[in-house]
C-alpha cells in the first residue's frame, strides 16, 4: 500500500507541476497535444521507476502470402477505427493517450471541470457527457464523433463504463455499437491485464502489463464479439 501511496504522491506533484504549461498550450491544439503526450510519457517513466510496472503493446499478427510473421506496427490507428478497450486502470488510459496519434476519449463530463487539465481535455476534442441525466442523446453524441473522425482523430472508447477487477466481467454499454453503426467504422479490440498490477482497489504490484491490440471487427458486430474479444487476454 505504501507504494500506491508514494506513486499518487509523485504523479499529484507531477500533475501539479504541468498544469501551469497546460494553460499556457490552450492556445495553440497541436501545442496542447505535444505537451499532454509528454506529460503522458513522462507519467509511465515515473509509474516504471516508482512502482515497477512495465508494459509492452501486442498487434495482431499480418500476414504475407498466408504465412504468419513477427508482430507489426497496427496501420488502423488512424481515425479509421474506434478503439474499444477494456478498462481495468488508469494505466491503458495513459499508455492508449500516449500512443494513439489525435486520440480522444468520452469521459464524464464532471472531468471536464478540472482546473487546467479539464480545460486540456476540452481542448483536445474529448467530450464530456453528463451520466447523472440518463440515457446520452446519441444523434448529438455521433454527430460530435464524426466531426472530430473527419479531422483525422481516433476515438478510444471504454466501452464497459467502468473500471473493472479481473477476472470480473460487465455488460458492454450499447453506445459503442450505435457509434460504429451510424459512422462505418470497424472497431479495434483491446484487451488489458493492467488490473494485475494497478487495481481500482488494493495494492501495486510490480511488473509487465500487456496492452493487446486485436483484429478490427466490422461495425455490425455484436456486442457478444466485441466482449469476447477484449478478454481474449484479459485475467
Amino acid at each position: 500500500m505504501l507504494k500506491k501511496i508514494v506513486l499518487y504522491f509523485c504523479l499529484f506533484f507531477w500533475f501539479l507541476f504541468w498544469a501551469p504549461f497546460l494553460f499556457i498550450g490552450l492556445i495553440n491544439v497541436s501545442l496542447e497535444r505535444k505537451i499532454s503526450v509528454f506529460i503522458a510519457k513522462c507519467s509511465l517513466i515515473l509509474i516504471r521507476l516508482i512502482a515497477g510496472i512495465k508494459y509492452e503493446l501486442h498487434y495482431p499478427m499480418t500476414n504475407e502470402n498466408g504465412i504468419p510473421f513477427k508482430h507489426n506496427i497496427n496501420t488502423r490507428l488512424d481515425g479509421r477505427a474506434i478503439i474499444a478497450s477494456k478498462h481495468m486502470s488508469a494505466l491503458e488510459t495513459i499508455i492508449l493517450f500516449r500512443h494513439i496519434p489525435n486520440a480522444f476519449f468520452i469521459i464524464k463530463r464532471e472531468l471536464m471541470w478540472i482546473p487546467f487539465y479539464g480545460w486540456a481535455f476540452a481542448r483536445l476534442g474529448f467530450i464530456g457527457v453528463n451520466r447523472n441525466r440518463g440515457k446520452t442523446n446519441m444523434k448529438k453524441l455521433t454527430n460530435s464523433v464524426m466531426k472530430k473522425i473527419m479531422n483525422s482523430m481516433t476515438l478510444i472508447i471504454f466501452p464497459e463504463g467502468t473500471r473493472v477487477a479481473p477476472n470480473q466481467k460487465v455488460s458492454l454499454k450499447r453506445g459503442l455499437l450505435f457509434l460504429a453503426s451510424e459512422l462505418k467504422l470497424p472497431i479495434m479490440p483491446v484487451g488489458v491485464d493492467t488490473g494485475l498490477y494497478w487495481p481500482k482497489k488494493g495494492k501495486i504490484k510490480s511488473g509487465t502489463a500487456h496492452i493487446y491490440f486485436e483484429n478490427e471487427l466490422p461495425s455490425t458486430a455484436n456486442l457478444e464479439e466485441i466482449q469476447e474479444a477484449i478478454n481474449k487476454h484479459s485475467c
